[in-house]
């Protein structure tokens, strides 16, 4: 039996996560609790054998002047919980950190990430992200495993962000460029899959999860425009005012550029991978996403 503290109450990941664990209470036992004005110093870490801390700012397009509260969230609350965990025994730490560390897609260059790719993050969300990686490594020892996971964008029914305002466009636009791409995502089932997987083999390291296809933008929107039978007309044409976009239009970057791990990063000696990226679109309802500008 695992005792798993999730540190990021009503967090996506978290609550989904915590659901699937509770799907064999006979291996898992969690408990959640928030992060907010201390609030997770009030539960009894003796109790627990693992932390799954998933608290911080989500990825969003932030003003430079709040950095600083990125630093703090990201990085710095990140810091302090591990300490306080290590100081009361906790075995493993595993930290929800981002593929951002990399760098974001501010142009339509490639970023195709290999073994060999190193941290080079272009933006305060990533460096956040990164500095927390760094604290955390200094904490660790034979006693205190940590545990930090690189997932790309993850996805599933309900979740926020720009993959759900790309497939509700799916469904309202009848042109679409024909501007095809390589994106890693990882759709939530799989990730609570190796979340699941790294605490009972109590893994130690850095991970890349992400599902077992590459996605491509033009094929999620034809995708959902199929779904929900929507006509969609796909032109090569298009393409032309991507590129005459991209210099000015952050969010063309975001959607066409490759970004992707090379898939053998994600390969593990355990299967995590359950759902594949056509079946991961089966249940996403986007009856009630607005169509607002991505970030």
């Amino acid at each position: 039996m695992k005792k798993v503290l999730i540190t990021g109450e009503n967090s996506y990941v978290g609550t989904n996560v915590e659901a699937w664990l509770k799907k064999t209470p006979e291996l898992f036992e969690v408990d959640t609790v928030s992060t907010f004005n201390d609030e997770w110093k009030q539960a009894d870490f003796t109790k627990y054998d693992v932390i799954f801390h998933v608290a911080g700012i989500a990825h969003v397009d932030a003003k430079k002047k709040m950095e600083p509260l990125y630093r703090k969230v990201n990085t710095d609350l990140t810091i302090e919980v591990a300490r306080w965990a290590k100081e009361h025994g906790i075995k493993q730490f595993i930290f929800m950190s981002s593929g951002i560390v990399f760098r974001e897609s501010k142009s339509l260059k490639a970023n195709v990430v290999t073994p060999e790719t190193k941290p080079n993050p272009n933006g305060f969300y990533g460096d956040s992200k990164l500095q927390a990686e760094i604290g955390l490594h200094e904490l660790e020892d034979d006693s205190f495993k940590v545990t930090i996971l690189r997932p790309p964008m993850i996805y599933g029914p309900n979740c926020k962000g720009n993959f759900m305002r790309l497939a509700k466009l799916g469904t309202v636009t009848p042109i679409f460029p024909a501007f095809h791409n390589k994106r890693s995502m990882l759709f939530i089932d799989n990730l609570a899959e190796f979340v699941k997987q790294i605490i009972l083999r109590e893994e130690e390291g850095t991970f890349y999860p992400q599902n077992k296809e590459l996605a491509d933008t033009v094929e999620i929107v034809k995708a959902f425009a199929k779904q929900n039978n929507h006509k969609l007309h796909v032109w090569r044409w298009l393409n032309f005012f991507v590129y005459l976009g991209s210099p000015f239009i952050r969010s063309l970057n975001k959607m066409f550029a490759d970004f992707y791990y090379l898939p053998e990063m994600s390969k593990y000696d355990f299967e995590y991978q359950l759902i594949s990226q056509e079946d991961s679109f089966k249940n996403i309802s986007l009856d009630n996403v607005s169509l607002t500008h991505m970030n």
